[in-house]
């Protein structure tokens, strides 16, 4: 199997990926001067958006409403970093969580529940999955993914939340700055997952699921979500 995150130009892997890679050999090492690009992966060609069956179109569109509150969100962790909390910064931070909690594990449960078992299936009948006794796909990176976000959000949440309950200004400072870069870390987080999704792990989904895959897709995101998407439409006989 070729290795869906490597890098074209240094051959490279995505580090957080070398736990699904095919290869049975030693884990590679790292140069710092030399680092793995996750952006670029080796091999998935594109798919243009308007190919896409209307499931993956769903969460690409999901995918870029969440970019926009990202940005925003980098944008406000940087001004606090740089000039202090105010009213109004703790304000776009409450509505960052608040979309995060009511948006973002949505978003996820979609996926986990709905999209990623027919993928994960369908890069196993084409062999593309680990050497394992249990084979894992990209899914499993993707979900793994879903559970350190949460961690990641929860963490820079609580932090800030204890901030504002310091009196001592050189300890709050501190810990406001280490809540700070958490919360880098996960806007870092979730723009990577979003791209491995939108540019991997999609286009193998357009790759290998079947009409049949997407009739049940459509028919339980209307069961488990309310969402009507049509039944036939860029699929495969």
């Amino acid at each position: 199997m070729n290795n869906i995150f490597e890098n074209s130009e240094n051959k490279n892997t995505d580090y957080i990926k070398r736990f699904v890679e095919k290869d049975t050999g030693g884990d590679p090492v790292y140069s710092p001067m030399d680092p793995p690009d996750a952006y670029k992966p080796m091999g998935i060609d594109p798919v243009p958006y308007e190919e896409l069956h209307p499931s993956i179109q769903c969460l690409m569109d999901e995918h870029k409403n969440a970019l926009k509150k990202i940005d925003q969100f980098e944008a406000v962790l940087i001004e606090i970093k740089t000039e202090g909390l105010n009213k109004e910064r703790n304000k776009k931070l409450g509505e960052f969580f608040a979309f995060f909690d009511n948006n973002v594990v949505l978003h996820n449960h979609k996926e986990e529940r709905v999209l990623f078992p027919f993928i994960h299936d369908r890069m196993i009948d084409n062999g593309e999955h680990g050497a394992g006794d249990i084979p894992e796909t990209a899914v499993d990176v993707l979900e793994n993914d879903h559970v350190k976000m949460m961690e990641l959000a929860t963490l820079t949440f609580s932090l800030m939340g204890i901030t504002s309950r310091i009196t001592d200004p050189v300890s709050s400072a501190l810990l406001m700055d280490t809540a700070i870069e958490q919360g880098l870390s996960l806007v870092e987080m979730l723009r990577l997952h979003i791209f491995r999704e939108d540019n991997v792990v999609f286009p193998l989904a357009h790759k290998y699921l079947t009409s049949e895959d997407y009739e049940t897709i459509v028919n339980k995101m209307k069961k488990y979500f309310s969402i009507e998407l049509p039944v036939n439409k860029n699929t495969k006989n």
